[in-house]
């Protein structure tokens, strides 16, 4: 059976294949975790909604965008919302809040996959020195070749374990740093809109708070 496979050439791989067993589970759970992750915010990515919102702002009608905003799942628009209900402070400071925040989620546990894409070979290379010092200590002078060809076998086993984890952990850090790239132009570019609508409604007359247009009391 191919389980029983599994776990023969496993043991074959000698004591360092647990280390390099521990690595790929993290790694698998961290993999998992950010794929329903990013699963998750894509399906809560909403267009229509930040199309309504930034429509609002460029009417001036800041109300409607921080209504529209509101308990919004979208990372984009809730840092919109956090923006326009802090413009009357440091509406730079909050957007760049939110959107850090936003991004340090979308970031988690990155830094666990790139571990494990190091460490896997890493243990990998030390399982195929181990495996060929063990294969030397068995050279004897009528040449061992089973025991040789067992220490010889058991570094190639931890050298495959170990790229292979490290080429998996790799196209998913890609793929992952690809999405968080992606949230991160959307959360820039909404932010540049925000600030342009919003300078320009104060140019216009425009309260910072209500988002009126002030009246001359002349």
């Amino acid at each position: 059976m191919l389980a029983n496979a599994i776990v023969e050439l496993f043991l074959d791989g000698g004591p360092i294949m647990w280390p390099i067993l521990v690595v790929a589970l993290v790694m698998v759970a961290v993999i998992a975790e950010r794929t329903v992750f990013w699963f998750v915010l894509g399906r809560r990515r909403n267009p229509a909604a930040l199309e309504k919102v930034l429509a609002a702002m460029d009417n001036h009608d800041f109300k409607a965008a921080v209504t529209v905003a509101n308990g919004s799942s979208d990372p984009v628009v809730r840092m919109i919302h956090q923006g326009l209900t802090h413009v009357h402070g440091s509406l730079a400071g909050a957007l760049q809040v939110a959107a850090g925040v936003e991004i340090k989620r979308a970031g988690k546990f990155m830094v666990i996959i790139d571990t494990c894409i190091t460490l896997a070979p890493l243990f990998g290379l030390l399982g195929t020195v181990v495996g060929i010092m063990a294969a030397f200590k068995k050279v004897t002078g009528d040449l061992a070749v089973e025991a040789v060809s067992a220490g010889i076998g058991e570094a190639l086993i931890a050298t495959a374990a170990g790229l292979g984890i490290a080429i998996v952990g790799v196209f998913f850090l890609n793929l992952f740093n690809e999405f968080l790239a992606k949230l991160q132009f959307d959360l820039e570019t909404a932010a540049t809109n925000v600030e342009v609508m919003v300078t320009k409604a104060k140019q216009e007359g425009f309260d910072t708070i209500t988002f009126r247009r002030e009246t001359s009391n002349a």
